[in-house]
């Protein structure tokens, strides 16, 4: 029965009518180690008295020990329930003086190594690199002084101090590499590794950073650029696609509201005529421009004889030129050179070559074709002097939709030397542009084909 009991106490430890789970009272909250310390000094206590009642009288003895043992009970009944409750509850060990403690001084060891860690990484890589010297080296010392000779620990001392400045130049060197690579990692592209006093590895180390550096600028600059060659393309798109578009509604809203006599509607038919021309010939340069970046363009190449070509399109021009007062020169290599081309394709390059400079050019003055043989290579250049200021580089020109007159007053899609660049391209020929002043200067060429 009393089995019973005690089993019945020790679960029913822990749980109060109208609480879930365990509930802790104020018995249970003190510390474990404490508690069983009280515990045992109550009963050591106890046990003592008892055994001073032998010389009592008999009734008092027998009322005294039954006080003490009702005691005992208690006291043996309330460790096995606070035991029973804290194993319940997972406080078994974490309610323990001995774990307070323990607890403690390991949230003091890490606080202490979290301030040595973070010294170890804030200090300058050369100071790490001389307290870990000083500190090895001392060791070493304590051991020799105990357990070698004298001698001994004097060759050591020699061989440090000839170490130390070794360990400095290495130490200082990380050190710059260190920062250089911080410097670049926070976005400081103008930062640099100062590569004196570097040797070997670390040397060629600190080149690679200045390297990246100098790399990861270019990047950039070049993405800039790519922005604004962009921006500039939104502009120059809408500004040629509106100018004939409102040129066309502008006519025809006048040919709708009013009486219009026939001679003034066939000037107002030849503005929509040449507007609409314009237009569709922006949009067949823009579909050219695009099949001939893709590559989608169908190329046969053949043996062309350049001298010919060359002549045969500057014959077509030839009323062209006298319109726009310009005087052609064709200088043409006495050796009939040939390449293998497309005909069709290497007439169009020249064809936008000479339309640009129908436009561009300054009345009155020469214009140059050439051809002629380099070592294994054909080359063919386009002369003139332009009727407006170049104040572009040739990188900018060869861009879509870039002109060489800012105002955008004369006629074209500024797409001509787009197309001529990548139809060359297609054909296997190089194309480049030099601007020097108001010349410009076109040069197209492509391996000599040994007939």
């Amino acid at each position: 029965m009393c089995l019973a009991l005690v089993i019945f106490l020790l679960c029913a430890a822990g749980h109060k009518e109208g609480v879930e789970g365990i509930h802790l009272n104020w018995v249970d909250k003190i510390p474990l180690d404490l508690y069983l310390a009280l515990a045992l000094v109550v009963g050591s206590c106890a046990l003592l008295l008892g055994i001073d009642v032998t010389g009592v009288d008999f009734v008092p003895a027998v009322i005294l020990l039954a006080i003490l043992l009702a005691l005992a009970v208690l006291l043996v009944m309330s460790v096995l329930m606070t035991l029973s409750t804290r194993f319940k509850s997972g406080a078994f060990w974490k309610n323990t003086i001995i774990f307070y403690i323990l607890r403690f001084l390991a949230r003091t060891l890490r606080a202490i190594g979290t301030g040595i860690s973070y010294c170890a990484v804030h200090l300058p890589l050369y100071w790490q690199a001389g307290l870990i010297f000083v500190g090895i080296s001392l060791a070493e010392l304590f051991v020799l002084a105990a357990f070698s000779r004298s001698a001994v620990v004097v060759i050591w001392v020699i061989a440090k101090l000839a170490e130390a400045p070794l360990l400095v130049l290495l130490a200082v060197s990380l050190q710059k590499l260190k920062s250089g690579g911080e410097a670049l990692a926070a976005g400081n592209l103008n930062a640099s590794v100062d590569l004196n006093h570097m040797y070997g590895v670390l040397k060629h180390h600190g080149e690679n950073l200045n390297s990246i550096a100098q790399g990861m600028q270019k990047a950039v600059q070049q993405q800039l650029k790519f922005e604004r060659f962009r921006t500039d393309l939104i502009t120059n798109v809408s500004h040629d696609i509106k100018t004939p578009l409102t040129s066309i509604v502008n006519y025809v809203d006048l040919l709708k509201k009013e009486d219009v006599q026939p001679e003034k509607a066939k000037e107002y038919i030849a503005v929509l005529d040449r507007q609409s021309a314009r237009l569709k010939k922006l949009t067949e340069d823009l579909v050219e421009a695009s099949k001939a970046s893709s590559g989608t363009l169908p190329v046969h190449l053949e043996a062309v004889d350049v001298n010919v070509l060359l002549s045969q399109v500057s014959g077509e021009y030839q009323s062209r030129f006298e319109l726009c007062r310009l005087e052609p020169i064709v200088k043409l290599a006495p050796e009939s050179p040939q390449i293998l081309a497309d005909g069709k394709l290497l007439w169009r390059v020249f064809d936008n070559l000479l339309s640009n400079i129908c436009k561009y050019a300054m009345p009155g003055t020469r214009v140059y074709f050439t051809s002629e043989v380099q070592s294994d290579r054909v080359q063919i250049s386009f002369k003139n002097i332009s009727n407006y200021p170049l104040d572009i580089t040739a990188d900018e020109l060869m861009e879509r939709f870039v002109r060489g007159d800012s105002s955008r007053s004369t006629e074209g899609s500024g797409l001509g030397l787009s197309i001529a660049q990548s139809l060359t391209g297609l054909q296997k020929g190089s194309f480049d542009l030099v601007v020097d002043g108001d010349l410009f200067k076109a040069n197209i060429s492509f391996p000599l084909l040994n007939v």
